[in-house]
């Protein structure tokens, strides 16, 4: 356990000592402001254009300035966003010592292999559930300031645990762009991963398999929050599950039989 401590604490101040850390929490801050926004704009769209918020020509057919909307939008774009968002993070924490070339050094410490990755994950899910709170009190505080009408605790507490939820799957996708860090060592076969399944997932969607695709999942999710949502099946969180064991157990494999020497 205290092995597991202390390369747990090796691993946070890495992250608290980089930049990315802010860069990510600014990054996922624009999501709630974007929402905020919209919400202005369908409250009042002729303000907003004398405002200069939209083009004159521009014309708003869909969607309501009320909470649910809001936090669709705001949990549709986590999905989406976080997708991209969280594994630009796990590919920062896993694919760092092998972009600066301190693989070896980190490899040749007496902790073990598996602590050290297991370490990593731990972190990356921390940071995960960091940013999906900070999202959320961010979107809550400014959805209040916009005046946003039909809100309730209710819903606040609903849309609260599907935001969970759907940062939770997204986490459990992760695991495979861990692996990619490791095996492509560095931060370009991860993120090329993350893009080539988030488009995967969209496509699956609009064929009306996404149910059937992890990677669709945490879309369908936060899909479910909207009025007319149909809740998804076990399956689909079967799915996720084996993917995230397939994936983390694929990880602790390859550190434990890699030559980092290289």
């Amino acid at each position: 356990m205290n092995a597991f401590l202390s390369a747990l604490w090796a691993e946070s101040l890495k992250a608290r000592r980089s930049k990315v850390s802010l860069l990510t929490a600014a990054g996922i801050s624009i999501l709630p402001v974007v929402d905020g926004l919209f919400m202005i704009i369908l409250k009042d769209p002729e303000q907003a254009r004398e405002m200069g918020l939209i083009s004159v020509k521009a014309q708003l057919s869909a969607g309501v300035a009320d909470w649910p909307t809001y936090f669709q939008v705001l949990l549709l774009g986590t999905a989406i966003v976080g997708a991209i968002l969280f594994a630009f993070i796990t590919a920062w924490v896993f694919g760092r010592e092998f972009s600066d070339r301190t693989a070896k050094e980190l490899l040749a410490l007496p902790t073990p292999r598996g602590i050290i990755v297991g370490a990593k994950f731990v972190l990356t899910a921390l940071w995960i559930l960091g940013l999906t709170l900070f999202i959320f009190v961010i979107g809550l505080a400014i959805g209040k300031a916009v005046g946003i009408p039909g809100g309730s605790p209710g819903l606040e507490w609903t849309s609260f645990w599907h935001l969970m939820l759907t940062a939770l799957l997204t986490f459990m996708l992760m695991p495979f762009v861990a692996l990619f860090a490791s095996v492509g060592r560095g931060y370009l076969p991860p993120l090329g991963w993350a893009i080539l399944t988030l488009a995967l997932a969209q496509v699956a969607g609009v064929l009306g398999w996404g149910d059937w695709l992890p990677w669709s999942v945490p879309g369908l999710i936060s899909e479910m929050a909207g009025p007319r949502a149909e809740p998804i099946g076990l399956h689909s969180y079967i799915l996720v599950l084996l993917t995230f064991i397939a994936g983390i157990a694929a990880t602790f494999a390859w550190w434990q039989s890699a030559d980092q020497a290289r």
